[in-house]
């Protein structure tokens, strides 16, 4: 017999064992020096801007007055709350809207996302629970973004330069008319007066207003009160 008893019967082949290695994949020495060139790339533009904003707040603060430069830092500090040097969204709304600039959304988060900086991983105070609560209903580009005092300094002296005399002068007066009469009586005037704790007697008011009022009505009206300002 072909096969009988005590011979074997012939084993399959074994496969070949499994020789394969996973490739090992590094980055090319193109790709690395492209990386290296764009970060040195986004380091010289972060320079630039610096540079740029160096020259441009020094020209903008340099044609303010000093209670105009007075102004500015203070109502940064008032809404930087944790003192970091940065302001956020929201903070950045209230500082403008104290000193007259009471811009939309849209354009705050423009303001941001032009001259802030990306809010750093893991910060601590108002960066951390505050802000990201905040960020709730602030959303889009510029909404984690952070804006340093250097630039809040520019941006608010650029945009105090591009007043017109005569919008402020009329804001001025808003705050005098008390009710929107469109007239400063001298109830108004007395009320300012107190407000600014200025120690004027009742017949020096009266006397302010009898030396402006130029139609008799006992009152300073608009016109009337952007020509004082205008001399």
């Amino acid at each position: 017999p072909r096969y009988g008893l005590g011979r074997s019967a012939p084993t399959a082949p074994s496969a070949p064992a499994n020789t394969f290695t996973a490739p090992s994949f590094q980055p090319a020495p193109k790709n690395a020096q492209r990386l290296e060139s764009e970060r040195l790339e986004r380091e010289r533009l972060a320079r630039e801007e610096r540079n740029r904003l160096d020259t441009a707040a020094a020209t903008s603060l340099a044609e303010l007055d000093e209670e105009q430069r007075e102004e500015i830092g203070e109502a940064f500090n008032l809404f930087d709350l944790d003192k970091d040097g940065y302001i956020d969204y929201h903070e950045l709304k209230v500082a403008m809207k104290a000193l007259g600039f009471d811009l939309p959304k849209n354009e705050i988060l423009g303001l941001l996302n032009a001259h802030g900086v990306a809010a750093p991983a893991g910060s601590t105070g108002k960066t951390g629970s505050q802000r990201a609560q905040g960020q709730q209903y602030a959303s889009g580009p510029g909404a984690r973004q952070l804006l340093s005092f250097q630039a809040f300094q520019t941006l608010m002296a650029q945009r105090i330069l591009a007043r017109d005399p005569q919008e402020e002068i009329v804001r001025a007066f808003e705050l005098f008319d008390e009710g929107g009469k469109g007239k400063i009586t001298l109830q108004d005037l007395t009320r300012v007066a107190r407000e600014l704790g200025e120690g004027l007697s009742h017949d020096e008011l009266v006397a302010m207003i009898e030396e402006f009022d130029m139609d008799g009505d006992n009152a300073i009206s608009r016109d009337e009160f952007i020509n004082i300002c205008l001399g």
